[in-house]
């Protein structure tokens, strides 16, 4: 009976985290400039052109490693080169976390522990933004989460091949996100503490850059064949950039963190920017709740760590690997001087979700706990609900740029033309990509240092302009600028943008 049941629990959490992350993915998945730019370069690698090194990093201007590209390429080919394939390998990692939150919670504490925690994140609105569309930190979680884990098991086994691979899924997760180094921190802190022998704690760590080595090798490749440009610019972003818009108050920092990690995380808690969307409840209320239980859950974990230190538990390692990779996961973040964007946490996402799991657990089990212990998981599931992002209107971008790509196409006669995106901050790397896919790559304009005779000018421009209102000639975007003076030939209004068409102007 206990095995049924726990296969029914499954099954519930599988249905609840794959429909809130696959129901009409293709309608609110995000797929702009940068996604565009992902899925050219796996087209590219699909057919032969292989590469050793990844996206650029949202701030610093460096790459990340490739690995991302390589776990694309399969869903991309499955589905026919749609982008659609990419956002679906994203949601089936999140599904992937639900159970693995679940499975981990079980065994570290209880079923229950396991259940509400995976439930709780299976269900929170900001978890399943990140999950539905194709974005390399979108899978940090689970990668950071598994590698904690497998550290758990190789010093819970005493097994250096356990070590070996917790270094190498901490390579793989460093290809991901650059924040990778802070969960490479927290688990040298937590080999050292679990360790009472220096030497046995030094062959651990040297295992694990082993391992390390290997899971970062693409990037490591490239990176030793050009003279190290990336970690050289990695460096001189955390050293020498200096202070750029974020908080300079290190206790500011960490308390910002810390209540956005139970607020944004497990209660959705709204942004600042939002916070007036939500007239219908209080949000002191709502504040309160969510600091009440970020605060009884919290100190629920440090006694339960400081009991299982005093009687020499077994459970000890367990509270143990939650407490350092809350307190130095939180408290790193006091020396980044820079804007904190929520998905900086995602090596962080699954914690609070224990951290509570393991509060409302507890509760239960004490006297008049059972009713206070519903009435709280039924409340956090109803803030959650507030923010099922179905709600919102679906942006259909994929489908907008399907739409205005074809509609580009239909204006060019079958004839070579050059292309152009006059944007607010976006890139033109979606619509290339449809033009690539169909085979109708425009001509891009070279300068006339490379092209002298101007053969990549072809005799028409089309524009597309995604800032309204929009002034298309003189424009001193290269795209515009190196085609020559133009005149406007025609103009269209498609879906969100304005078409612009554009010859050689003809002196009269």
């Amino acid at each position: 009976m206990q095995r049924y049941r726990t296969l029914i629990i499954l099954l519930i959490l599988l249905f609840i985290s794959s429909f809130l992350r696959l129901y009409k993915i293709e309608d609110y998945m995000t797929f702009l400039g940068d996604e565009g730019r992902d899925v050219l370069v796996v087209y590219n690698i699909l057919h032969g052109d292989l590469t050793l090194l990844g996206p650029t990093a949202s701030v610093g201007g460096f790459f990340l490693g490739p690995i991302y590209y390589y776990f694309m390429a399969p869903f991309l080919w499955l589905f026919n080169y749609s982008p659609l394939g990419p956002a679906v390998m994203v949601a089936l990692f999140g599904v992937a976390t639900v159970i693995l939150i679940y499975k981990i919670g079980k065994e570290f504490f209880s079923t229950s522990v396991g259940l509400i925690a995976s439930l709780f994140y299976a269900v929170a609105p900001l978890i399943i933004i990140h999950s539905r569309s194709s974005w390399n930190p979108n899978v940090v979680p689970f990668f950071s989460l598994l590698t904690l884990y497998t550290i758990y098991k190789a010093l819970n086994r005493n097994t250096q091949r356990l070590f070996i691979l917790g270094g190498f899924l901490l390579g793989i997760t460093m290809q991901l996100h650059y924040l990778a180094l802070f969960l490479g921190i927290i688990i040298s802190i937590y080999v050292v503490l679990s360790r009472r022998s220096l030497s046995k704690s030094l062959k651990d760590h040297i295992s694990i850059f082993i391992g390390f080595l290997v899971g970062w090798s693409p990037f490591l490749a490239f990176e030793v064949r050009h003279g190290f440009p990336n970690i050289i610019s990695l460096f001189n972003f955390v050293f020498h950039s200096g202070y750029t818009g974020g908080n300079s108050d290190f206790f500011k920092i960490i308390t910002d963190v810390s209540s956005r990690l139970f607020g944004r995380l497990v209660t959705n808690f709204p942004s600042p920017e939002k916070i007036e969307l939500y007239t219908k409840m209080d949000i002191t209320v709502w504040y309160y709740f969510t600091l009440f239980l970020g605060v009884a859950s919290v100190l629920l974990l440090i006694i339960k760590w400081h009991k299982a230190y005093k009687e020499h538990s077994l459970d000890f390692s367990k509270y143990n690997l939650l407490l350092i990779w809350l307190i130095v996961g939180v408290g790193l973040f006091g020396f980044y001087k820079k804007p904190i964007y929520d998905y900086y946490f995602g090596f962080m996402f699954p914690l609070p979700f224990f951290i509570v799991g393991i509060f409302l657990a507890n509760l239960w089990k004490s006297r008049f706990g059972k009713i206070f212990s519903l009435l709280i998981l039924l409340f956090i599931l109803w803030l959650n609900y507030l923010g099922v992002p179905y709600k919102a209107s679906a942006n259909r971008q994929l489908l907008q740029t399907e739409t205005i790509s074809k509609f580009v196409l239909s204006k060019t006669d079958n004839k070579p033309f050059n292309f152009a995106l006059i944007t607010g901050g976006n890139s033109d790397h979606a619509y290339r990509y449809f033009f690539k896919i169909w085979d109708r790559d425009p001509k891009t304009i070279l300068n006339p240092e490379r092209d002298p005779k101007r053969k990549t000018v072809t005799d028409q421009l089309l524009i597309v302009c995604e800032v309204r209102p929009c002034y298309p000639l003189g424009n001193s975007l290269w795209e515009v600028a190196g085609f020559g003076r133009g005149e406007i030939v025609g103009e269209w209004d498609v879906s969100v943008v304005k078409v612009y068409k554009l010859e050689h102007y003809q002196e009269p």
